[in-house]
């Protein structure tokens, strides 16, 4: 199999439109027309996952973080980046980076398999994103409104929330004058004609922008096709930041502790105490300080997240218990999800999780 199907596969789960605008996620090193013999999965990639790979006769590995942020001006075997990525050339391995578009995704994202971990219910993104929908606005035939809409759903129009299939069709007169060469579904060449025609408007998320439009297009019956994207201001309650969800009942503080310390399978927590009961909770995976305010005003009792510095704390003001696990501790069940999506799509090649624990921080007990 090429490297490009799985690439495909993985930019359908998590679009790389969703990367916030820092981020460097997509295909760094290799080409899509690879033939992949085996796919490591890690949380970050090392010199030590490279050669792991190499063991294991992968040559494809899949990582959170992005080995490759900033531009490299040489490779002469400075830092760890460079050193990295020169094995992985030399060695005819593929290295893949889904981090922020992962994070943003709500379903098979990183922050709900913190969710999942925890036990969560009732989950909702944290801070929705915005600028990632349009709305698609088109003109046909009253018989063909059935059969356009079944194809524009098809190929992923229609979504607001839990709701698929969504839309909105209303009826009007279009008129045209087909001219010279055109060869008109209805009416005659050089004669005005005046049809009934259904104006049908569904929302698009904008990665799939091409994939709605030439749906529309093949299945439409006019030679020419009037249509109108429209840019929509709301938010997306499918893509964002964080997860908000409860508890299925609440519980103290320190119970709360013991059982993030359990799931996560934590050697420590650092937090901030907070005098009440415990059963709404927000997570974040890796560095969510960003979140502390959206936390709080989603009445969260917890936020979990990592990278916390010192005066951030304070931003809890009594008001929620605030908890950093570690960014690699909050991260790295992304492995598992990432395997269990890949395993799902794809048995004609091995998938392997990485064995290699490459948390650079430790701690002295």
């Amino acid at each position: 199999m090429q490297l490009k199907s799985i690439v495909d596969f993985l930019e359908s789960v998590a679009p790389l439109e969703y990367q916030e605008s820092y981020d460097n996620s997509g295909l760094l090193v290799g080409e899509k027309s690879l033939d992949i013999t085996g796919v490591l999965i890690s949380l970050d990639c090392t010199e030590t996952i490279v050669s792991e790979a190499i063991r294991e006769k992968c040559n494809l590995i899949i990582a959170h973080h992005p080995i490759l942020f900033g531009g490299i001006k040489r490779f002469n075997n400075a830092n760890y980046v460079q050193r990295t990525v020169q094995l992985a050339i030399k060695n005819d391995i593929a290295i893949y980076a889904i981090h922020t578009n992962l994070d943003n995704v709500y379903s098979n994202g990183v922050n709900g398999k913190i969710a999942e971990r925890l036990g969560l219910t009732n989950t909702h993104i944290l801070r929705p994103k915005s600028n990632t929908l349009l709305k698609l606005a088109t003109y046909c035939p009253p018989q063909n409104q059935e059969a356009i809409m079944e194809a524009l759903f098809a190929a992923g129009a229609g979504h607001i929330g839990d709701y698929s299939n969504c839309s909105f069709s209303s009826t009007g007169m279009g008129t045209y004058k087909p001219g010279e060469g055109s060869n008109p579904a209805i009416g005659s060449v050089g004669k005005q004609s005046h049809e009934k025609e259904v104006k049908i408007e569904v929302i698009v998320p904008f990665n799939l922008q091409s994939q709605v439009i030439n749906e529309l297009l093949s299945v439409h019956p006019y030679e020419e096709v009037a249509y109108e994207w429209y840019p929509i201001l709301n938010t997306n309650q499918s893509v964002g930041a964080g997860i908000v969800g409860d508890l299925p009942s609440p519980i103290s503080d320190t119970a709360f502790l013991s059982l993030l310390k359990k799931e996560m399978n934590l050697a420590v927590i650092k937090y901030t105490p907070v005098a009440k009961m415990i059963q709404r909770v927000s997570v974040c995976g890796g560095s969510g300080q960003f979140l502390i305010e959206d936390a709080k005003r989603s009445k969260s009792d917890a936020y979990v997240t990592s990278d916390i510095k010192y005066h951030e704390f304070f931003d809890a003001e009594n008001q929620l218990m605030i908890c950093d696990i570690g960014h690699y501790e909050s991260e790295k069940y992304t492995i598992d999800l990432l395997y269990d999506i890949l395993r799902e799509k794809f048995s004609t090649f091995a998938i392997l999780k990485t064995r290699i624990d490459t948390n650079p921080v430790k701690y002295f007990q």
